[in-house]
């Protein structure tokens, strides 16, 4: 977990990131993101249109094994953090890491 948290932390000072629900489903439905990542606390109906608009667009989805409120914390933001897409993973091997997670 330690690798993922890192990997996101480096993404969201290096790469391209979606933050919100509304842009994160946008972007797992037109397939124009690399990851969708979940918070564990994420709300089911949204958890799982995300779920179902990745499968669709065969974007992987990833739940991060901790609160929303920890997710903000690591991408270094002021907020809590229910989803996040990643457009452009940057410097970070997110994409690498996630998957294996």
């Amino acid at each position: 977990m330690a690798d993922l948290d890192k990997a996101l932390a480096m993404v969201a000072k290096t790469g391209k990131v979606l933050f919100g629900a509304n842009s994160v489903s946008k972007g797992a439905m037109s397939g124009k993101v690399r990851l969708v990542v979940a918070a564990s606390n994420c709300p089911g109906e949204l958890r799982e249109s995300l779920e179902h608009n990745c499968k669709l667009s065969n974007v992987p989805f990833v739940v991060y094994p901790r609160t929303s409120l920890d997710l903000g914390r690591v991408c270094g933001r002021p907020f809590v953090v229910s989803a996040l897409a990643v457009r452009d993973p940057g410097d970070s091997d997110i994409l690498k890491v996630a998957v294996e997670e």
